[in-house]
C-alpha cells in the first residue's frame, strides 16, 4: 500500500492565491477601461497624498534652503496628483509609459530568472512570463499614445493571469519538494 504525502498548507495556499489572481486578471480583461481608470484614480490619489505629506515635511524643516526645496518637490508632487485625478486622459498617457517601462524591465528580469532556475521544474513558465512581459511592454510602447486606459486594464489583466499561473506552478513545485522531503 502506498502512502500519499499530505499537501503542505503553504504550497496549497500559494496555488489557491494563484487561482484568485488569475480570476482577477480575467475580470480586468473583461472590463479594461474600468480597471485602467480605477488604477489611474488610485495612483493619482496616492500621489496627491504623498505631495501633501511632502509639503507638511517641508514646513517641519529647520533649514530654510531644505524647506524651500522640499516645498517645491511637495508642490510638484501635489500638482501631479491633482492632474492625475482631474485629467484622466493625461494620467492614462503618463501611466501608459510607466506601464510599458515596467513590463519591459520586469520581462527582462523574469527572463534572466528563468535561465537561472533552469533546469528546475517550472522554469519554462517563468521564461514565458518574461517574454510575454517584454512583448506586452513593446506593444504598449509602439501604440502610444493611442494605447491608454484600455491598454493598462488589458495588460494588467494579462500580467495578473501570468502571475497566477506562475504562483500555481511554484506552489506545485514547492509541494512536490516538500512531499519528496516527507517521503525520504
Amino acid at each position: 500500500m502506498t502512502e500519499t504525502a499530505p499537501v503542505h498548507p503553504v504550497s496549497q495556499g500559494v496555488k489557491t492565491l494563484g487561482i484568485v489572481i488569475m480570476v482577477l486578471g480575467l475580470l480586468a480583461i473583461l472590463a479594461p477601461m474600468l480597471v485602467g481608470f480605477g488604477i489611474l484614480m488610485i495612483v493619482g490619489g496616492l500621489v496627491l497624498i504623498a505631495g501633501i505629506g511632502r509639503l507638511v515635511w517641508a514646513f517641519q524643516s529647520p533649514n530654510r534652503e531644505h524647506a524651500i526645496l522640499r516645498g517645491l518637490f511637495g508642490a510638484l508632487t501635489t500638482i501631479c496628483g491633482v492632474l492625475m485625478l482631474t485629467n484622466p486622459i493625461f494620467a492614462a498617457g503618463v501611466m501608459t509609459v510607466v506601464l510599458s517601462v515596467y513590463l519591459l524591465l520586469d520581462g527582462v528580469l523574469e527572463t534572466i530568472a528563468a535561465f537561472r532556475f533552469k533546469p528546475a521544474q517550472g522554469w519554462p513558465l517563468i521564461l514565458l512570463s518574461g517574454v510575454l512581459s517584454i512583448v506586452l511592454g513593446a506593444l504598449i510602447w509602439s501604440q502610444f499614445p493611442l494605447s491608454g486606459a484600455w491598454a493598462i486594464g488589458i495588460f494588467f489583466g494579462i500580467k495578473l493571469i501570468m502571475i497566477g499561473m506562475l504562483m500555481m506552478t511554484l506552489g506545485r513545485v514547492t509541494g512536490d519538494l516538500q512531499n519528496d522531503m516527507h517521503i525520504a
